[in-house]
This record gives C-alpha cells, structure tokens and sequence, in this order.
C-alpha cells in the first residue's frame, strides 16, 4: 500500500536523524509532533547514535527506533514498511553526508533506503559548519533534490559547535515541526482543500522591437514556491506565469499553468482566473509601463531611439476593487528604503487582505535567490515578520496566514 492510497486518523511522519551535534534537537521535534497527535517513526543512522540514544527516541516515539536496514525482528523489509505509508518524512539534522547519498540515489543504510522507498513528501533540515553548508558540492546536491521536490528547510546564523558562528544552525524544533504539520495537514484534509488559487510570477517582458523588451529581474521562485505549497495544502492551483521553471514532481500534475509574457497578456489571464478563485496571490513583478513596439528591429545607425512610456492595467488594484466577498487577495512589494511604510500604504491603496514586503536591496533576499526574508502585513494586525529562510517555508507561512483568516482561526 503506498502513501498515496494509505488511510489513517493520525498522520504518520517519518523522522530520520543523522549524525551531527544537532541531533539532540530532534528529540524536541519528536515531542511536539506525537503531542500533536502524530504517529512518528524515528530512524537513526549508526553516526547519529554517537550523539543521541536509540533509546531516549524509542521512548518517547510511537514505535521502537530503528538502526539498521537488516534485523528488524518486526519486518524483514523495514524500509518499505516506512516508506510506503509514510505521510511524510523529515530528516533533522540533514547532514552534508546524508543529502549527498539521497542526491546520488545511495541507500545502503536505513534512512536513505526508506527516502528512496517513498513517495511522501520530504523536508530536510540541514545542518552543519559554515564552511561545509557554503560548498559548491553541497548546494548543488541541494539544488538537484530541490529540482526533484524535496523541501529543504535551510539552516539559521548563530552559534555553532566548536565555538564559532555563522549559517549552518538547525532552526529550533518548533519551527521544524510547526512545518511538518503544515505539510501533513495538507495531505490529510488540508487547509485549503476545496480552495481554488491564483497564483501569478515572473517578470513581465515588454517588447521595444521584434528583438529587444523590457524586463525586471524577478525569477519566479517564490511564485511557483507558493503555488506548489498550496497544491500541498490540497488547494486546486492555476499558475499564471512569465518563468519556465520546473515544477515539483509531487504536484506538477495538480497545478494548471497559464503561460504569458507582457504585462498586458497577465493582466487578461490573472482576471480571468480570478473570477472564480477564492484567493489570488500576485507574487509576478508586473511591470509599471510598457511601449508602443516597432514592427522592426531598430538600428544602431539609426541614433538613439526615443521610446515613449505609457502605463500599464494596475492588475492589483484592479483585483482589489473587484474583489467578491470572501475573496482574498495578497499582493507583493519589493522594496529597496523604508520598506514597512511603504508597504503598509500600498495595502491600503490596493485594498489588499495581505500584502508581503521585502527588500530586495538586502543579501540572499528576493530576485533569483533560493532564499527570502518578509513581512506579511494585514489590515488590523501586527506585521508578521518571516526571518531568511526558504522560500517554500515563506509561502508555508503565508498560506498558513491565509488559512486562519479562511478558517476563522488559527490552525494546529
């Protein structure tokens, strides 16, 4: 029986532990997933168990520990058992050892058997010294299972063993398992099931010629970040896009996309969408002004050509003052000074229910990095800051946000 036909009340997580001084954290994520009612399943590399006791997981899990991929006296065949009715798996701490093995398809251990004998989501968590979370060979296996759907959840700045300081900290176990169930309540009822989501990225282009257009620097990533989550979430997902980038294999089939160029073919397509979705999130940078184009390519020889800019449809503003009751839009804000006041002025004047604020002026923030740093705004709240993290983690956040205001509350 596989994950995806397995039927249960308590969602089964898989939590794998590697071997690093980080280890003693998972105990913590342990807890708080079986107070929540789930039925976890720990697996111990033989190097995690220099760190952390067999025992000490076994206690506090819903089944014994396990260590090796041979001698189970409960299944000849544990890593099948696993991996086929997991709901999900979470590795915490990831170790550059064990994410280069998953990467490279490697299983002769328990842990890397099971992720191979899966198909339930997966988040990793790594974890390790500065020096080995920056090499080249560790983003790039990080980059390849990302591109095959992993989750990587990356690690935070602080104080790391051995006395030194940087990025390479596991993020405290009440982040790691507020996400994990983020992720099960999604393939098990989920927060947004029964939700159609409109979710627009990427750049617009705006053609100056048959060869030349105007652009912004806006990769798609937290876009497609954001509608892949909410495919996880259990929301039925149109993806109006300006990017060709990969989407997940775990959701690829459940999300519809549209595919534009210019500001004026989103605006068509997003307002099109939107009028039977339940939310719809503008994460595109859409350019403010287009051209007139030439019918053909100007010359050099010609002199500097005069191109005259005129404004392009506000499609935010016009999904604001168009917006059904009930209805929720999140608008996004790039932003390079004065960040806070100028994204709380602009969810007013678009008559946003969310707006997400970001400076793109910042390190590791926005266009083209796999990470992002925000801050969700609402009308009548508190601004709701998001540290650098990933950018599924930020659309994670959102859409939880989303989730509360749709289901009147919050949510476990």
């Amino acid at each position: 029986m596989t994950s995806s036909t397995h039927k249960q009340e308590q969602p089964r997580i898989v939590l794998g532990v590697a071997g690093g001084i980080a280890a003693y954290k998972a105990v913590e994520v342990l807890r708080r997933l079986r107070d929540a009612g789930c039925f976890v399943s720990p697996i111990l590399t033989p190097d995690a168990t220099r760190f952390v006791g067999e025992v000490t997981f076994s206690a506090l899990a819903s089944e014994p520990a396990r260590t090796k991929l041979y001698g189970d006296p409960t299944t000849p065949i544990p890593h099948t058992y696993l991996g086929q009715n997991a709901d999900l798996i979470v590795v915490a701490p990831a170790t550059a050892h064990v994410i280069a093995r998953y990467a490279m398809g490697l299983s002769d251990d328990l842990l890397t058997a099971t992720l191979l004998a899966s198909r339930a989501p997966v988040l990793l968590c790594p974890a390790m010294h500065t020096e080995m979370w920056e090499q080249p060979s560790v983003q790039e296996n990080l980059a390849t299972l990302r591109r095959r759907g992993v989750m990587i959840l990356e690690p935070e700045e602080g104080p790391l063993a051995g006395g030194d300081s940087g990025k390479g900290r596991l993020p405290d176990p009440e982040v790691i398992a507020s996400l994990a169930l983020d992720i099960v309540h999604g393939r098990s009822g989920g927060l947004l099931r029964g939700h159609r989501v409109v979710v627009s990225a990427g750049g617009t282009r705006e053609a100056i010629d048959p060869v030349r257009v105007i652009t912004n620097r806006s990769s798609g990533k937290q876009g497609y970040a954001i509608a892949e989550v909410a495919a996880r979430l259990g929301a039925e997902v149109t993806l109006v896009s300006t990017a060709s980038l990969t989407l997940a294999p775990d959701v690829a089939r459940s999300i519809a996309v549209v595919a534009v160029s210019s500001a004026a073919e989103m605006a068509e397509a997003v307002l099109r969408e939107a009028s039977t979705a339940d939310i719809v999130i503008m994460a595109a940078a859409v350019a403010d002004f287009t051209v007139a184009p030439t019918t053909h390519k100007i010359k050099k020889d010609d002199g500097i050509p005069s191109i005259a800019l005129v404004p392009t449809q506000d499609i935010l503003l016009t999904l604001g003052a168009q917006k059904r009751p009930g209805q929720i839009v999140v608008g996004f804000a790039a932003e390079t000074d004065d960040v806070l006041a100028n994204a709380q002025a602009k969810l007013l004047r678009k008559n946003c229910d969310f707006l997400v604020a970001n400076d793109v002026s910042a390190d590791g923030v926005g266009f083209d990095h796999a990470t992002n740093e925000v801050v969700i705004l609402s009308v009548g709240a508190e601004p709701y800051s998001v540290e650098m993290t990933s950018k599924e983690q930020v659309a994670f956040e959102l859409l939880s946000k989303v989730a509360e205001r749709i289901h009147g509350g919050t949510h476990g």
